[in-house]
Order: C-alpha cells, then sequence, then structure tokens
C-alpha cells in the first residue's frame, strides 16, 4: 500500500531535476553596489516570485569595501544570464579585475550566491522525497522519520505530567503542570543530575538505571513520589520509531557510546529501569527528540506551530506532513510529525560543490569523518572551528597575526559559540575579537581584529542562509503537498544561534522569503521547547488516547466480525429458502419473485429488438441490434408531462406508444413487428415472463386505473387503440434482471445481477425444484431475490444500530427495507449525519461546538463518503469538502470524519457481501458443485463511484464463500439493452 504513494508525492511536489540550471527557473536575483539603501525592480517585473523593493543584506561588508552595500531581488522567470551580467565577485562588491587577494578568496569560498542556495533547495527536497519512499528509505541521508504524533495541542490539554531529557552530559528532570484555565500560566519544576562519564560509555543498562534513579531523586525531592504520572522521554538521538512509545536507537551521537542499546527499544528500556525502582505509577507514554518539543510548545501560543528548527551545537528540523504522502507509515489519513535528521544532508557527496577547504579539515578531525556534513556547515558545535581553520590558513599566507606565534590555533574548541556571537553581535566587535584572541595569546593588530570579525560574520551568515534554505525546501515542500497556492505557517524556532545571534536570525527570516516566496513563515522562539515540549505531547497523546477509546466505543456497532458476517450469510440463506417455499413465501422477508425468465443469452441470438425503459419522468425507448459481430444501440429519451404522470392510465400509455411509434418512425422500422422488452421499475407482482400487476405507483406517479392491473396489457390496449400493430411485447422484467441480462451477453457464466445503488437488489439462476410457487421442476428461472426487505420481520434486529434506528424512523416507510436501509445509497450519507451529531454532543468533534446544518436529514449526501474517502485525498481536500457542510474542521476531526465515512461504507459492502454469499452458496450446493465459479453483473452508483465499495465486497465474499470462485462484471444499460436481450433469449426458446 505504502508503494503507491511516491508518484503521488512526486507529482504533487513538481519536483525539479537535479542540478543546478533547473533551479534557476524560480529565481534571479541581483546585488548592487553603491550607497542606494534600497533596490527597486523595473515596474514590469512581476509573478509570484517577485519581491519589490526590499533590502535584504545576505552577507557582511568586506575589507576595502565599507560603503557596499548588499541586496537580493528577485523576480520571474529566472534570468539565465544573470551570472554573467552579475558575477560573484560583484555579487560581494568585489572589483573583478585581478586575482583575488588571500582574505577576499576566503570570503568567497564561504559565500553561496542565492542561485546556489536555490539549487541546495532543490537537491534537499529530492533527498526528502527519497527519505519518505519506502523503497530507498534507508539509504537517505535525509531520514524523514516518523515521530508518530498525529496533532498538535488543541487548548484542552491538562495534568500534571513528568518529563525526563537525556542531555549532552547530564539528565533533566521536570514536573509540568499544564493548567484546565488557558489564562494561567505553566508551571514547572526541574533538576539536572551530571551524567558520570563511565555511564555515557558503558553499558545500556547502566546508563537507563541512572536515569531511573535521577527520577526517582526528583519525585522524592518534590514530595510527589506516590502521584501517578504520564512520562514524556526526551532521546535527542537517531531512532526507527514505530509507535509514539516504542523506538528503536540506529546510533549515538554526541559521545555517547553505551553498549547493547542500538537496535533496542529505548522507551522499553526506561521503562524497565523505572520499574525495577519500584516506581510503578510512572508510566512512560511518549518519547520524541528536541526538536519536535520546540514545536508542541509553540502551539500553545494561539494558534497551531507545523515546523520546528533547532539551531544550536546541532542542527535538526521537524514538520507536520500529510500522512498519505509518508510511506513508512501505514496511516493514510491525517497528519504525521517527520523529525527530518536533516544534519546528515550532504553525506552522499550532493554538497560538495559548496564544502570549502575549512569544512574539510573540520570534518577530518571531527569524531565521525564524512558523516552529518550539513550539521557541520551549520551546527554551533562546528562553526567556531571553521573559524579557527580559516584564521590558521590566513596566518600561514601571512595575512594574519604577522610575528606571532598561531600554533594556539591547532588547538580544537580554541573558539567558543559565545565568543563568536559577541564578536559579531557587539558595538564593539572588534574589541571583542581582540579579548578573545588576547586570551589566546595572540597579538593581533587591528587589521586583524577587524579581518577575524568579518570571518565570524561570513561564517554565521552562510550558516544561515543554509539553514534557511533548509527551512524553504520544507515550506515548499508542505505549501505543494497539501495543494495549496499560499501557505501561512508558524515555525518554531530554538536554539543558541537563532536566540542569541541577530544577523543569524535576519538572514534566516530573509532568505527563507527569497527562496520559499509562496510561504508566509512566522518565527515564533521558543521558551524550554524541551521540557514543555515533551509535557504537551504527552499530554496531547493521552487526549487522542482517550478520544479513540470513546470514538471506537461509538463505532464498535458498526463494526462486524467474522462470526456476524456468517450469521447474516445463514439469515439471508434461512430467508430465501422461506421466499422460495409455496406455503411461507407470503410471509418471508426476502420475497424470492419468480420472474419467469428462464435462461441467459448463450450468443446464438440474432435478430433486432425493441426495449421500453419507464421508471421516472423520463423514459427511454430502444432499438437491439444482435448479430454475430456484437449489439449495436440507437435510443431517445422522451419526456412524461406531469398532467400526464396524474391523469389517466389510458393517456399515460396512450402516449408511451405515442412515442415508441415516432421512434420506430424515425429509425424506419414502422414496417416490421418486432419483440419488445418492457423495463418496468415500479412494485408489481409478476405472473408470467410477459405479465406484470402493478402493486403500487411510486416516483411522481399516480396515473388512475393502473394499480392492480397488468401493465404489458395495459400497454398493447393502447397499441390497439393506436391502431400500432408493429409491436410484440414479449417481457417485462425489472432493472435487476436487465443488469443480469446484459453482462450475461458478454459472459455467459453471468447468472447473477446485483445492484447497488441508491437502492439495492439481486437476482439469479435458481434450479426450479426448489421453486415452490411456480410449477414444474425442469430447468432454471431467474428469480428476483427483492433482498432490500430483508430483516423487515426483526431478524437483523441485532445489527441494526441506534444510528440505523433513528435513520429508519425519518423514512417514509418506517420498518420497512431494512437491509436496503443498511446498504443502500440513499441512507448511507444519514447514518454517517447521525454519527457525527452524536460525536459533536460528546465532544469528540468539532470541539463540540454546535453545528447547525449538521442538523438537516439529507445534508451529508452519500457522494460526500466517496469524496472523503479517495485515496491520496489531501487534507485540505478534505477539509474543502466539510466546508460545503459549514463545518469547520481540524486535522484531527477530519481524520475522525473519515473513519465514520469508511466504518459505514466498509459495513455496507460487508453485509452486502454476507448476503451475496448466501446466494453463491446456494447455487453451489443445489448444482452439487465442490467449486462454483459464476459472473455478477453489477451496476449502481455506490458499487461504480465509491472509491473501496467494490473491493471490500469483494474481498469479504471470497472470505464467507471460499468455495466459489466469483467474477464481478460491470454492466453497460443493464435495464435498456437487458430488457430487450430478455425478448430475445425469449424468442430462442420460442423457436421450434
Amino acid at each position: 500500500m505504502a508503494l503507491s504513494r511516491l508518484p503521488l508525492l512526486r507529482r504533487v511536489l513538481h519536483l525539479p531535476g537535479q542540478g543546478r540550471d533547473q533551479s534557476r527557473a524560480s529565481c534571479r536575483w541581483r546585488a548592487e553596489a553603491g550607497r542606494e539603501k534600497r533596490v527597486m525592480a523595473p515596474e514590469h517585473v512581476s509573478g509570484p516570485f517577485a519581491i519589490v523593493g526590499r533590502r535584504y543584506p545576505l552577507y557582511p561588508r568586506l575589507p576595502g569595501r565599507d560603503s557596499c552595500d548588499h541586496a537580493v531581488e528577485t523576480t520571474a522567470p529566472w534570468s539565465r544570464d544573470a551570472e554573467r551580467r552579475f558575477p560573484v565577485s560583484h555579487q560581494l562588491g568585489y572589483q573583478s579585475d585581478g586575482p583575488y587577494k588571500p582574505v577576499k578568496r576566503a570570503m568567497l569560498a564561504l559565500t553561496i550566491p542565492l542561485e546556489t542556495l536555490q539549487a541546495v533547495k532543490g537537491r534537499m527536497l529530492q533527498a526528502m522525497l527519497k527519505g519518505l519512499s519506502h523503497q530507498t528509505h534507508e539509504q537517505a541521508n535525509v531520514r524523514m522519520l516518523p515521530t508518530y504524533i498525529r496533532s498538535t495541542p488543541d487548548g484542552t490539554e491538562k495534568g500534571d505530567f513528568l518529563v525526563v531529557e537525556l542531555c549532552q552530559s547530564h539528565v533533566r528532570t521536570l514536573w509540568v503542570n499544564l493548567p484546565d484555565n488557558g489564562n494561567q500560566s505553566i508551571q514547572e519544576m526541574y533538576r539536572t543530575f551530571n551524567i558520570p562519564e563511565d555511564i555515557m560509555k558503558g553499558t545500556g543498562e547502566a546508563l537507563f538505571d541512572f536515569i531511573a534513579v535521577c527520577v526517582q531523586q526528583f519525585l522524592s525531592g518534590i514530595g510527589s513520589a506516590q502521584s501517578s504520572f504520564s512520562l514524556g522521554f526526551i532521546f535527542p538521538f537517531r531512532c526507527r520509531q514505530t509507535r509514539l512509545d516504542k523506538a528503536e536507537l540506529i546510533s549515538w551521537a554526541k559521545e555517547y557510546s553505551c553498549s547493547d542499546v542500538e537496535g533496542k527499544d529505548v522507551v522499553q528500556l526506561l521503562q524497565t529501569a523505572i520499574n525495577k525502582q519500584e516506581l510503578y505509577h510512572v508510566n512512560v507514554i511518549a518519547l520524541m527528540n528536541d526538536t519536535v518539543g520546540t514545536m508542541m510548545t509553540c502551539s500553545l501560543e494561539g494558534k497551531p506551530c507545523e515546523v520546528a528548527l533547532v539551531v544550536d551545537k546541532g542542527t535538526n528540523c521537524c514538520f507536520m506532513a500529510e500522512a498519505r504522502l509518508v510511506e513508512m507509515v501505514e496511516e493514510t489519513s491525517g497528519q504525521m510529525c517527520i523529525n527530518t535528521e536533516w544534519g546528515c544532508f550532504g553525506d552522499d557527496g550532493i554538497l560538495n560543490d559548496i564544502l570549502t577547504p575549512y569544512d574539510e579539515n573540520v570534518d577530518q578531525e571531527s569524531s565521525n569523518p564524512g558523516e552529518k556534513r550539513f550539521e557541520k556547515m551549520v551546527g554551533g558545535l562546528y562553526l567556531g572551528e571553521i573559524i579557527r581553520h580559516v584564521l590558521i590558513s590566513l596566518a600561514a599566507e601571512k595575512e594574519l597575526f604577522i610575528g606571532s606565534s598561531v600554533v594556539v590555533l591547532r588547538t580544537k574548541g580554541a573558539f567558543k559559540m559565545q565568543q563568536i556571537m559577541e564578536i559579531i553581535e557587539s558595538e564593539q566587535g572588534t574589541a571583542e575579537a581582540k579579548k578573545a584572541l588576547e586570551a589566546l595569546g595572540l597579538h593581533p593588530s587591528k587589521q586583524d581584529c577587524y579581518r577575524v570579525q568579518q570571518v565570524c560574520r561570513v561564517v554565521v551568515s552562510r550558516a544561515a542562509a543554509l539553514c534557511a534554505t533548509g527551512l524553504s525546501a520544507i515550506l515548499s515542500y508542505m505549501c505543494q503537498s497539501r495543494m495549496l497556492e499560499q501557505l501561512a505557517v508558524s515555525v518554531a524556532v530554538d536554539g543558541e544561534l537563532y536566540h542569541h545571534c541577530s544577523r543569524f536570525k535576519e538572514i534566516l527570516q530573509n532568505v527563507t522569503e527569497l527562496l520559499a516566496p509562496e510561504c508566509r513563515a512566522t518565527l515564533v522562539p521558543s521558551v524550554d521547547g524541551n521540557g514543555r515540549g515533551a509535557a504537551i505531547v504527552t499530554a496531547v497523546s493521552l487526549r487522542l488516547m482517550a478520544q479513540r477509546q470513546e470514538v471506537n466505543q461509538l463505532l464498535a456497532p458498526l463494526r462486524l466480525s467474522h462470526a456476524d458476517l456468517e450469521r447474516v450469510q445463514a439469515l439471508m440463506r434461512q430467508e430465501m429458502e422461506l421466499g422460495l417455499g409455496q406455503e411461507t413465501s407470503a410471509t418471508a422477508s426476502v420475497r424470492m419473485l419468480p420472474t419467469y425468465v428462464r435462461g441467459t443469452p448463450n450468443g446464438t441470438e440474432q435478430g433486432e429488438f425493441l426495449a421500453l425503459d419507464l421508471g421516472g419522468t423520463n423514459f427511454r425507448v430502444l432499438v437491439v441490434h444482435v448479430s454475430e459481430d456484437g449489439i449495436r444501440i440507437a435510443n431517445q429519451i422522451y419526456v412524461i408531462p406531469a398532467a400526464i404522470m396524474q391523469g389517466t392510465g389510458e393517456a399515460l400509455f396512450d402516449h408511451i406508444i405515442e412515442c415508441i411509434m415516432d421512434f420506430q418512425q424515425k429509425q424506419g422500422l414502422m414496417e416490421q413487428v418486432l419483440p419488445l422488452g418492457f423495463t418496468f421499475s415500479f412494485p408489481c407482482q409478476q405472473m408470467g415472463l410477459d405479465k406484470a400487476v402493478l402493486l403500487n405507483w411510486t416516483k411522481g406517479f399516480s396515473a388512475s386505473g393502473c394499480v392492480g392491473q397488468d401493465v404489458v396489457q395495459l400497454l398493447r390496449e393502447a397499441a390497439q387503440r393506436k391502431q400500432h400493430l408493429g409491436l410484440e411485447v414479449v417481457a417485462v422484467v425489472n432493472d435487476t434482471v436487465g443488469t443480469m441480462m446484459s453482462c450475461g451477453y458478454d459472459d455467459p457464466k453471468c447468472e447473477i445481477g446485483l445492484i447497488v445503488g441508491t437502492g439495492t437488489n439481486a437476482c439469479y439462476m435458481e434450479e426450479m425444484c426448489n421453486v415452490g410457487t411456480v410449477e414444474g421442476d425442469q430447468g432454471r428461472m431467474c428469480i428476483n431475490m427483492e433482498w432490500g426487505a430483508f430483516g423487515d420481520n426483526g431478524c437483523l434486529d441485532d445489527f441494526f444500530t441506534h444510528f440505523d434506528q433513528l435513520v429508519d424512523e425519518k423514512t417514509i416507510n418506517v420498518g420497512k427495507q431494512r437491509f436496503e436501509k443498511l446498504i443502500s445509497g440513499m441512507y448511507l450519507g444519514e447514518i454517517v449525519r447521525q454519527i457525527l451529531l452524536a460525536l459533536v454532543e460528546k465532544q469528540l468533534l468539532f470541539r463540540g461546538k454546535p453545528c447547525p446544518k449538521l442538523q438537516t436529514k439529507d445534508i451529508f449526501q452519500t457522494k460526500f463518503l466517496s469524496a472523503i474517502e479517495t485515496e491520496g485525498l489531501a487534507l485540505k481536500q478534505l477539509q474543502t469538502i466539510l466546508q460545503e457542510l459549514e463545518l469547520e474542521a481540524s486535522s484531527e476531526d477530519s481524520v475522525v470524519v473519515q473513519e465514520v465515512c469508511q466504518t459505514v461504507s466498509l459495513r455496507a459492502a460487508q453485509l452486502c457481501a454476507a448476503g451475496l454469499a448466501a446466494v453463491v452458496e446456494k447455487m453451489r450446493e443445489s448444482r452439487g458443485l465442490s467449486h462454483l465459479a459464476v459472473t455478477v453483473g453489477v451496476d449502481g452508483t455506490l458499487y461504480k463511484m465509491h472509491p473501496h465499495f467494490s473491493q471490500h465486497l469483494q474481498e469479504t465474499l471470497r472470505d464467507l464463500a471460499p468455495n466459489c470462485t466469483v467474477t464481478f462484471l460491470l454492466s453497460e444499460d443493464g435495464s435498456g439493452k437487458g430488457a430487450a436481450l430478455v425478448a430475445a433469449v425469449a424468442c430462442r426458446g420460442a423457436e421450434p
């Protein structure tokens, strides 16, 4: 199932191919030198990527060009000569003549033009797709790991929660109280415990035992040792998560190397350790990393936050994705938070064109060479090292620290992140640079300090621009996968770089706007995203579990077990036998009416036949040409005026004959006497193949003098009155029989007809020896089951739920057609509506808000079920469907509505299959076969239009009737062509 989602993913994203040229198609940029404070685009520039009159400083002023302001402007489309007209040197404010000096060369190496960032964005999107694909996930560098977090907070979360965070060198334990009243502030208490180095490098059991002891001591310290707690576990390492509370460690990082943990469920390891401390009242509910915690914390700020970015010692990003596009999970509805683990982006070499010698040196000195290449250009743990290697290179070229020993620069960790930010941010940045350099034992000149400041700025600027590139890829992915023209979203941001470096923050915002102009991202600073976020994740999880339990309880009566379906099958078989019995037929709920159709087409039928299809205000007249080469049909639709529908029967049938004569005249058939098959879709008691007594009118007809009369005879008498002799009515049938006969012409094994549309019915070829209501025991006869009334005698009461009763009570035939009311399209939407009303009343849907339009009968049409259950439907599309009903649905609401629709339609398909299983098994047994191969001719909008009904029907039938091979054949014009074929078979049988 998951494999089918990748083409959909690529289709909705319209992704460009690899390479730089494709990325240029969406962006043109220009940098202007001089003292202008704003860059104004020409008036004719327009389009979705046009950003006019804004100034975006990307990189710092450089030595010798202090007057230069750098700006970027985007327009659509990309101008392919942009690079030629605005070379990199001009972009950065350098003179293009002559070789670059070492300082300038270093700056250029660390500067990434916007067009290259656009290309990197495209590569990130491709890497994301690879990570989301079931086939390529294991080889992906951007892992796109499902977190099994399906929802952001809705504001109802409350209670006390425990959080444990495994940090770089310590364990942090927190107690978090989410208040009942949203106006109250969140209360927290926490304590940290340093982890001994031997624990970090010892056994996994020792590590988790240590964490459990920390939890025990923390609870004792806050006086809550015996309180019941749900615990959220922040575990900032790569995991393969299969549930919110189940995650296998992929690999350690951050100086951890505990044995016997990789490949094991870290949640279970923690729970086991907690139980060893006899803390049985503490249950680990959810596992997450710090990025997810950041997103969940900011979701409390008044509106959902669906993206989180962490730029600290390392970097990562997570976002709420459409679950239908995440191939590693079975869920296809709603959303799923994806942990990108984007720090490994580029480990396959795809970023080699932007890596500098300084990056390579930092990588080689790291504990994991060749890994986490993106993080090593962005994360705070590495920026100081990049700067250090730039300074070493410049010193070697005699551009810095002339006369000073620079041996100290060869020591890792010489530059701290805090020092870098002070050098960049402080008004006295060069003084801060001097202070930091002198602390290392260097003797910098004024120019040295200035250049160091510039190096710091360009390294941090590059990190911010790369971060923005990754973020813009995620935002564009979200926008396109949700099929939106514009995405408005909040992005939670945490980390030392973002919080304490205004340059980083400004570039992150500006470059994101440039690279993803179709997205309006509001960057929201996170406060203690780890602790609060973990508590909120846990609270949301508990809320969803409680909601899930209540929804399951509400829907349980509609979910049928195999035993339930076998019972329905047995009951249908029992009612069929009663309907066939001479003495019991009149009282049976399944009437089993003889149709006097004695055979199906065998391919020898030939000739021309008329057909009349009467079932509403319009009726059709057809001529069907049957030959060895196949069937050709000509037809015309005629209108029956209301006055004739409600007048006399004589006037009605006179009008019908006049229309037939008109049709024959136009077709040149007036000189021929053609057999006619009459499809008459009103309740009748059939007395013979060409005799059917009208029981009552429906569908707005009330013509007098017809009820209780043979409709074929009424048609013949009208023909006599009109002196039309070219007419021979040989058969009258209903639409179910017509469907079987129509498909029987294409497949001789078709001996069953099934209608599943507005209503439902079935017919089949029964052995004459079993038909007690008709004389004779030779051959077979088609039986019109009229199974819609199955259960009218109370045999299905156990399967009739409260919702079915509410629907039945509002119909014009209360207590009648009960099987039909469980299956057919006329009623499924009403059943769904009643369930939704119950969910709203229980505050499980739409936050319990009143839904006035949902109170309207028949407002939720069955076509909505088909639309909502369509595979690959984007969440936005589903919400749009609900908005037609004036229902403002959240992501969670949409999932619940979709589940209700799926439950109701699945039950309908399963019940239909149970009835059909009774039919095919009876046919098999009656014919004394160990195995039956038979075809079902099927028609009806529900079967044809619903995306899953036919599949569920066929799967359930195979399960209930394993000794029968049943093929389904869609009927084409069964009511018209089928009636003519009934006439053709009747004429074939009458031949000497």
